[in-house]
């Protein structure tokens, strides 16, 4: 039995695609403050790195970080912003504490016309929160304290919500904590019963080092019809030096590989055909937080919306080129007035 997007289920009920994407991923408000290489070496961190941190680490940089904005944030929900404000259909998945972080989370995420409906926890483990620290060469430092995200349980999916959405988003990040971890296959199962297409980030190079055979697994069981990454991990996810190498490793796994390259642009392959697009230029370049999520919504927006790979690309491109020229990992300006000067859409 098919949908109107013609897809076959198996286990699942026909549910009508009104979403265009559904994203699971950690529920973070994020803390942004100006820093210098002083500050980072005298905590001994890593600069441009993310590293997850415990409860007590992320109260002591938190006490001796400067002033911050504060803003919710996490990769997946940050996808989702940027595609909202492109005018696509969205929900999302992710656990907060039923706190003060965690309602902040949720005012937000909701404000933006996201539905989110995950019941918040009531046990004593705090909302997440990603302490970010933004050096003068805009390179930014993640401490990330996972807090209550890191415990979404499978028990929180709802099976008509992920069915509903044509596309199902997942991050790295998330990949990290078992339950969620768990939640996330069975979202999976979920997705490609439905016959919906299943999109998954990297994210990181440490989640690749953590869950390589994991995320190999993925992509070479044909779990994931589009992949992105950027340079960095596609390289350590085949665990080699040479880029094309890395890309001709991958490209013929998935039904779309997109892989970000900083100030070198982004390509895309998609059924042997390679496709290319040069960065947007930026007049400066204030915080590369959330380049390669506002990256992704424009080209999954582009996707659902009928452009070419090209568009997408280009899509994706405009964006991420928005969201590095302010501080925070939200689009602050028009999306689709920035589209639509840059493409004539």
């Amino acid at each position: 039995m098919s949908d109107e997007y013609g897809s076959k289920r198996t286990g699942v009920s026909v549910t009508q695609a009104t979403l265009d994407i559904v994203g699971i991923g950690n529920a973070i408000v994020d803390v942004i403050a100006q820093s210098d290489d002083a500050f980072l070496a005298s905590h001994a961190l890593s600069k441009g790195a993310m590293q997850l941190v415990d409860a007590e680490t992320a109260e002591l940089i938190y006490g001796e970080m400067g002033p911050g904005l504060e803003v919710s944030g996490g990769s997946a929900a940050n996808t989702l912003a940027g595609m909202a404000a492109l005018g696509m259909k969205c929900g999302f998945i992710g656990q907060v504490c039923d706190d003060q972080l965690g309602a902040v989370f949720a005012h937000d995420i909701r404000a933006l016309g996201i539905h989110y409906a995950t019941p918040a926890s009531n046990g004593g483990v705090p909302t997440a929160r990603c302490l970010i620290l933004v050096t003068p060469d805009a390179q930014r430092t993640m401490n990330t304290f996972l807090g209550a995200s890191q415990f979404l349980p499978a028990s929180a999916l709802d099976p008509q919500l992920i069915a509903s959405a044509r596309v199902l988003y997942l991050e790295g990040y998330l990949w990290d904590p078992e339950e969620p971890r768990k939640a996330m296959r069975s979202a999976i199962d979920m997705a490609r019963n439905a016959g919906r297409e299943v999109a998954f980030t990297l994210s990181d190079n440490f989640c690749i080092a953590r869950h390589r055979d994991d995320f190999m697994a993925l992509i070479d069981n044909g779990k994931i019809d589009i992949l992105f990454a950027n340079e960095g991990e596609i390289k350590s996810l085949n665990e080699t030096d040479n880029f094309e190498a890395a890309v001709a490793a991958t490209a013929g796994k998935v039904g779309t590989l997109i892989v970000t390259r900083s100030e070198k642009g982004a390509i895309a392959i998609q059924k042997g055909m390679r496709y290319e697009v040069a960065a947007e230029p930026v007049p400066q370049v204030v915080d590369t937080t959330g380049a390669g999520d506002l990256f992704a919504a424009g080209f999954l927006a582009g996707h659902l919306s009928g452009q070419t790979v090209e568009e997408s690309l280009s899509m994706g491109a405009v964006a991420a080129a928005e969201v590095i020229s302010h501080y925070g990992a939200r689009p602050e300006a028009d999306l689709k007035q920035l589209m639509a000067k840059r493409l004539g859409k």
